[in-house]
């Protein structure tokens, strides 16, 4: 879905609970990856992998200038002699530490293993985020959840689009590391001493 059609689309859900969620979401997603640099890991069930998802994520990354929003893909089943972009199997999820950010893809319920090494990684630090299908045990693991039931107005996949624009949108550049006192008060000062806008 191209730029042009997600505009289409957020026209016509405007005022729906929908673009708000999504753009929550987003930014959640956002602000977990861009000030530690990225190390944001996609995943989803043995049959949903969210490579389209991550063809967006990458784009969005590009056009936006935030590289951090390209995700590594995580599979269940890697080919052998497969590129490098496609080869990174379920093992890397037990490597997963703190500053990283693991966004979970499920329709379905994840088999045990995959929640397993969920918690593992929520536990070693990792943000946890998931688009669900409602599964109540996918949401008690991770820190944030956008639930897509399977009889909602929209599916995954368009929500998963209105992510992905949402996160690469362009706003004020990011903060990168922690902000110091100082920072914080100059900036308070700036906003304090500006003028009004439309006055000059």
């Amino acid at each position: 879905m191209d730029a042009v059609r997600v505009a289409l689309l957020r026209e016509v859900l405007a005022g729906t609970e929908w673009l708000r969620a999504t753009r929550r979401f987003a930014g959640v997603l956002r602000s977990s990856v861009v000030p530690h640099g990225g190390g944001l890991l996609l995943v989803g069930t043995e049959r949903y992998e969210p490579w389209h998802l991550a063809a967006h994520l990458t784009d969005e990354a590009a056009w936006s200038g935030l590289p951090e929003l390209s995700p590594t893909l995580v599979r269940h089943h890697v080919e052998p002699c497969g590129p490098p972009h496609l080869s990174v199997g379920l093992g890397r999820l037990e490597a997963a530490r703190r500053g990283e950010t693991l966004l979970v893809v499920a329709p379905e319920r994840p088999a045990d293993g995959l929640l397993e090494r969920v918690h593992d990684a929520r536990r070693a630090g990792a943000t946890v985020l998931a688009l669900d299908g409602g599964d109540r045990e996918v949401r008690g693991l991770v820190h944030e959840s956008l639930t897509v039931a399977p009889d909602a107005e929209l599916d995954l996949d368009t929500v998963q689009h209105l992510v992905s624009a949402a996160a690469g949108e362009n706003t004020l550049p990011p903060q990168r590391g922690p902000r110091r006192l100082r920072d914080r008060l100059s900036r308070l000062a700036d906003q304090l001493t500006a003028p009004p806008p439309g006055r000059w």
